[in-house]
């Protein structure tokens, strides 16, 4: 028993002993009234920026896809290039088999010279018409010439009573019909010469549609090598050897590396600090990039949201394919802000007590903080631009009002 009270007696004098220390220790009363200038630190509070930013994930990547399709159903008949390979514009990435397409050149080619000679015999064929309906048409109009000189001399001859008035009303018909003979002739020969003309006119349509075809064809030919379209890396080729595709099959995707954009991800429980239209930094190879926040996907995967970022220089040197980087997300921004540099403890919108040089003295104040950015603290009140105020830890003198500064 005795033994125990001694114990229980001991705790309770070093309690009050250390409670004691405690107390004249945050009262200050063993604080030194004056420090040496050279002892602590001090910071200037100036006027400027005060930018506040949240950390997120990225990855580059390319902004422009390249989706090449297969130009016809064909078979593939080699893959030159792998996925992650770089090409430059033209460089074959497959070829597929072309004899489908050569046959058909062929026989595009035969049909267009049968219908070139087809044309060419129609045109001397309607040359020969015209010549025989222009000597019919001479003919029936010598006809009626010779019929109205026929009666004049009939007319001339009934004067004298040398013929019948009979025998001239006839010739007066024949020539009525010979007329109207020759104006049918005329008529239909003209009928028959626009047939020749769009017999002409309709071959022609037919061999300019078959050249076009042509045209298309040997276009088809050289594009069944499949051939980059710009600058940029395969990302996916979805086709092999022997295997037998459709027309407009997705054979290759491959990124355009003129121009990139970034992939970012934040967690979830952030997602409702990022706006699109929000600014970004990026920082690559020590190069700070600017750009805004684009779209912002609404799925959570993996308790990540993504989000695009469009860079105003998206065409940077430093800017490599599936290249991770940090993103700062562009919270809070104050322009030419009362501002100190970020001392440990400071929080937004709270205030809190520090110790401003004035003279040889260091006089405790106040201040009431804004924005607290990733460098400086905007300050709302208790300070004034050019203040010096130290940015040591004030333990040793935090319960003292001021002190004096021994230069």
């Amino acid at each position: 028993m005795g033994t125990k009270k001694n114990l229980t007696i001991a705790v309770v004098v070093f309690a009050a002993i250390f409670a004691i220390g405690a107390i004249i220790y945050f009262s200050g009363l063993l604080a030194p009234k004056s420090f040496k200038s050279g002892k602590f630190e001090t910071i200037t509070v100036t006027r400027g920026e005060v930018i506040s930013t949240m950390q997120a994930a990225g990855v580059i990547e390319s902004e422009n896809e390249v989706l090449l399709l297969s130009p016809a159903a064909s078979i593939v008949k080699s893959v030159l290039k792998e996925p992650g390979s770089q090409v430059q514009p033209g460089e074959i990435i497959l070829q597929l088999q072309t004899e489908t397409v050569l046959d058909e050149i062929d026989r595009l080619k035969d049909q267009l010279e049968v219908k070139r000679n087809n044309l060419e015999r129609n045109q001397l064929t309607a040359q020969s018409t015209k010549l025989d309906l222009d000597y019919n048409e001479e003919v029936k109009r010598l006809k009626v010439i010779s019929l109205k000189a026929q009666l004049s001399d009939q007319e001339k001859l009934l004067e004298v009573g040398g013929i019948s008035p009979a025998r001239v009303e006839e010739t007066k018909q024949e020539i009525t019909l010979a007329e109207k003979d020759l104006a049918m002739l005329v008529e239909k020969n003209s009928i028959r010469l626009k047939q020749l003309k769009a017999e002409d006119r309709g071959l022609i349509l037919q061999i300019r549609m078959d050249e076009k075809a042509l045209e298309d064809k040997l276009a088809l030919l050289s594009k069944m090598n499949v051939r980059a379209t710009s600058a940029g890396m395969i990302l996916n080729i979805s086709a092999s050897v022997g295997e037998k595709v459709p027309a407009d099959k997705m054979l290759v995707r491959m990124s355009d590396l003129s121009s990139f954009k970034l992939i970012g991800s934040i967690n979830e429980q952030f997602a409702g600090q990022i706006k699109t239209g929000s600014e970004v930094f990026v920082t690559v190879e020590n190069e700070t990039l600017h750009g805004l926040i684009g779209n912002i996907t609404p799925l959570v995967e993996n308790n990540k949201v993504q989000f695009n970022v469009h860079l105003e220089e998206s065409s940077h040197p430093t800017l490599i394919a599936n290249q991770n980087v940090q993103i700062e997300i562009l919270i809070n921004k104050k322009e030419d802000a009362l501002r100190i540099k970020k001392l440990p403890g400071f929080e937004n919108g709270k205030k809190h007590k520090v110790f401003v040089i004035e003279g040889d003295k260091a006089i405790k104040r106040e201040i009431l903080l804004g924005i607290v950015g990733n460098e400086y603290c905007e300050i709302l009140s208790g300070l004034r631009e050019g203040d010096f105020v130290i940015a040591e830890e004030t333990g040793s003198f935090r319960n003292l009002n001021e002190f004096d500064i021994n230069r």
